[in-house]
């Protein structure tokens, strides 16, 4: 896998992160790695962060089930973006937070899908 540059994956308000429940992180990096050439990066037990060409991700440990993956869409000005997802009818589920490179919020949708906004 060509590694590229973080700053060349971010477009405004474009998915940019999924991240997906594992049982197992062990399995689930072997797996991506064998199958897709994905290298990681752990942060701590219950993280791991995957790197690919196009989209960026990560896995947390918990239960899969259908529908559990969560979408992460980039913004260059997360307050900016949290208002619109406001104004549009979303709800915020977890409020702007930092993280280790950056900061996030959550939302549902109308139809009550949880996607998550993050900025640098």
């Amino acid at each position: 896998m060509e590694n590229s540059s973080p700053q060349n994956k971010l477009k405004h308000e474009q998915v940019q992160y999924i991240e997906f429940l594992s049982r197992d992180l062990a399995r689930a990096k072997e797996f991506y790695t064998n199958s897709f050439g994905w290298s990681f990066t752990d942060y701590g037990p219950n993280y791991t962060a995957f790197e690919g060409d196009y989209v960026d991700g990560g896995f947390t440990t918990g239960e899969p089930i259908r529908g559990t993956v969560l979408v992460v869409l980039y913004s260059d000005d997360v307050e900016a973006t949290k208002q619109k997802v406001i104004n549009a009818g979303g709800i915020i589920v977890k409020d702007i937070f930092d993280f280790p490179g950056g900061k996030r919020f959550q939302f549902t949708d109308p139809d009550g899908y949880e996607l998550a906004v993050w900025s640098l």
